[in-house]
């Protein structure tokens, strides 16, 4: 994979405790917000994996506009500062494309990356402590919030649709599908699916070997028409509520290049059960196709063309969680299960088979 170019100007500190401090955030937030002087910084609770989110409050003299509860994400712990330059994409966005799309996500307040060392790193406003609601594949989802996020995926994707150049301006939107494979694959999907973790997976897609060679043929596809900024990652845990009950996006770790259908299969497929999806689906991806002509897109799939993306999109969601270790197993069992009914019900495998 090609790497990304990094740009930006500022140095991000080695350790969480150095940024949450008033002598490194009032530089960083004063490029925004001129006149904040932050006297007192409070640490709140820390959830860190490979990537670290630290919620905070600040006192001082708090522009408007500025929330005085933030949270930061980068990479401090252990395990993350060897895979700093995966903040790249998602920091770029906030920083450079979350405004101009103006697709519903977490407000940001300062976003940059250091270009010595590749560590990004967003500050945000405090999503719970505005009233958000965070989504999980274990919680109930509704039709109708399916179809507010759906809008938010369209917004997303007119923003460059069919228009490649946006990859020359900015390269850390480069076509990433292929990479994954690389990296995981049959060893991992096979752990899951032989495991308890598969144990809800249908025998005709609970297949490893199928399921790797399904999104080998998705991933080798050529950039063409429907080709556009994908999320990447649309399950329905990148998903929450915020205070005004309106559906928004997160988590840009994966975002790139790419057919529309992989977020929008992956979505719906990831956030109802299997018969609720069956029942709702075809008008689901029609209310998808609405909000893109909506949104100015003047070349809208036609049904037809919409409809074979739409099944060969939910691989592309079932290929990740077949690989994904090191979440809670009963969410990955959740995914797996819903992924792989829907691949199933729909011949996936067959259809990108046959479609390559």
């Amino acid at each position: 994979m090609q790497q990304d170019t990094v740009s930006g100007g500022t140095t991000i500190p080695e350790t969480l405790a150095e940024l949450l401090t008033p002598e490194w955030l009032n530089p960083v937030l004063a490029t925004r917000f001129p006149g904040v002087d932050i006297t007192a910084v409070t640490p709140g609770p820390i959830v860190e994996r490979v990537s670290t989110n630290a919620r905070f409050k600040i006192e001082g003299t708090i522009p408007d506009g500025l929330p005085p509860a933030l949270c930061a994400k980068g990479y401090f712990s252990e395990a993350g500062r060897g895979s700093s330059h995966a903040s790249v994409p998602e920091v770029s966005f906030y920083r450079d494309l979350a405004r101009p799309i103006g697709v519903r996500t977490l407000n940001s307040v300062w976003a940059d990356i250091d270009p010595a060392t590749s560590h990004g790193v967003v500050i945000t406003e405090d999503a719970v402590e505005a009233g958000a609601t965070f989504c999980s594949a274990l919680d109930f989802c509704t039709v109708d919030r399916v179809a507010d996020q759906l809008g938010q995926f369209a917004k997303l994707h007119a923003y460059a649709w069919e228009q490649p150049e946006i990859v020359t301006a900015n390269d850390w939107l480069d076509t990433r599908l292929s990479f994954i494979l690389h990296v995981r694959g049959l060893k991992e999907i096979s752990a899951n699916f032989d495991g308890p973790n598969g144990a809800g997976v249908p025998d005709g897609t609970r297949d490893a070997q199928g399921l790797v060679d399904a999104y080998t043929h998705l991933s080798s596809r050529a950039p063409g028409a429907g080709w556009t900024i994908a999320h990447g990652d649309a399950h329905v845990g990148n998903t929450f509520v915020d205070g005004e009950g309106r559906g928004c996006l997160v988590d840009w770790q994966v975002i790139q290049f790419a057919p529309w259908w992989i977020d929008v299969g992956y979505q719906i497929a990831s956030a109802l059960e299997p018969d609720v999806r069956a029942a709702n689906e075809r008008d689901l991806l029609q209310h998808y196709l609405d909000a893109l002509g909506f949104a100015g897109v003047t070349t809208v799939p036609s049904w037809d063309v919409a409809w074979d993306g739409y099944r060969m999109g939910i691989v592309h969601g079932f290929f990740l969680w077949g690989i994904t270790q090191y979440v809670r197993p009963e969410v990955i069992a959740q995914l797996l299960r819903r992924l792989g009914t829907a691949a199933d019900e729909h011949g996936s495998y067959d259809l990108l088979a046959r479609s390559t």
